[in-house]
């Protein structure tokens, strides 16, 4: 899981030799703008605060209006109105002429990430309290960090394989926040690898079927497997249920490490999921899914890789990521397992989103 993989130490240094250059386009790269306006924490909560309160959704409508308009609606005192327009002007999320308000341009842009920008938002004021408080175990003592942090209390896979009322709410909480992130990182995945001579896919790990789904619409040919625990299966069919292309994904039940694993499939993806297993468990994981190969098919790995933080300030959206940093690898961990496992031919190709992503794709 991905409280394991934190003791890890995989920072190694990748050879030239196997790193191409990411060819991501502008489209691919575009959501990224929600995160200026996750910069601190004191902005991204008046934003969230103004989500909460419907100033947004009444700007949304109602823009440019005066601050008398707003008030006719407010539901609290004219001073904390007074406060959370001034913070929200400040961070760029309002623009002020006067007594007339309105949504920035930018921020009116960011807008089309609606999901992405709450989600994140979500993310980052759910493990805050781990940052402020357990920051000195995070860098000292891993263990203790992963016993005592929010985070892996949020991401319980434990109660995956059981499929209760209890459960299933409690894996929809952090699936919301996977499958908006996976909403948007897909397209530089399926940008990067052509996938156009596959006809039958396998994701592993493919939590909601969000990328399966995505894969399907810009491939009409293709047929996709998400495997996964059931209960993560469950939310996964109930959240692609009427969506176009859905009727092309299917959901297998089951453990990846253990359970029997169906074959011949033309690819094979693992789309953010390695990072949560340690050295071992991943290398395992490769392994079974070489099995589930066709002769002539190919594994993608689509991953982060190990944060650079030297640089520039870390903003306030990437705080989740900060505290699993020692899950992200050097994509030479995944070459070399795969050239273990007899892959003649593996590529490696670079792209940076928010952080350095790694697209591995390797076939025999």
């Amino acid at each position: 899981m991905m409280e394991e993989s934190l003791s890890q130490d995989n920072n190694q240094a990748t050879p030239n030799s196997y790193v191409g250059t990411g060819s991501q386009s502008a489209v691919e790269r575009e959501h990224l703008c929600v995160d200026e306006f996750i910069k601190d924490m004191v902005g991204s909560r008046a934003l969230a605060t103004a989500f909460e309160l419907g100033l947004i959704d009444f700007l949304i409508q109602h823009s440019p209006c005066s601050t008398d308009g707003i008030r006719g609606t407010w539901p609290s005192d004219y001073r904390g109105l007074g406060l959370l327009l001034d913070l929200l002007t400040g961070s760029g999320v309002l623009e002020r002429q006067g007594e007339t308000i309105l949504l920035t341009r930018r921020f009116t842009n960011a807008l089309r990430f609606r999901d992405l920008l709450e989600a994140k938002l979500q993310f980052s004021f759910q493990v805050s309290a781990d940052v402020a408080d357990l920051f000195t175990e995070l860098i000292r003592d891993p263990s203790a960090f992963q016993q005592r942090a929010r985070m892996f209390q949020l991401f319980r896979y434990d109660s995956s394989p059981q499929v209760t009322p209890e459960n299933l709410e409690q894996a929809r909480r952090w699936m919301r926040i996977t499958t908006a992130l996976t909403r948007y990182e897909a397209a530089a995945c399926i940008g990067g690898h052509d996938f156009a001579r596959c006809r039958r896919v396998l994701d592993i790990g493919g939590n909601s079927g969000e990328f399966a789904l995505q894969l399907c619409r810009k491939y009409p040919h293709i047929q996709a497997t998400v495997l996964d625990l059931p209960v993560v299966c469950e939310v996964g069919r109930q959240h692609i249920h009427g969506q176009p292309g859905a009727e092309r994904v299917c959901f297998l039940a089951g453990d990846a490490r253990t359970d029997d694993l169906p074959g011949g499939f033309d690819a094979v993806v693992f789309k953010s999921m390695l990072h949560d297993w340690p050295d071992d468990q991943a290398r395992l994981l490769l392994r079974r899914a070489s099995e589930c190969l066709a002769p002539d098919g190919v594994l993608v790995i689509f991953e982060r890789g190990p944060l650079e933080l030297a640089a520039q300030p870390l903003p306030y959206s990437m705080l989740p990521l900060l505290l699993l940093f020692r899950s992200f690898r050097s994509p030479t961990f995944y070459v070399d397992v795969l050239k273990g496992l007899e892959f003649e031919r593996v590529m490696v190709d670079r792209i940076d989103l928010e952080t350095p992503f790694f697209l591995v794709a390797a076939s025999r």
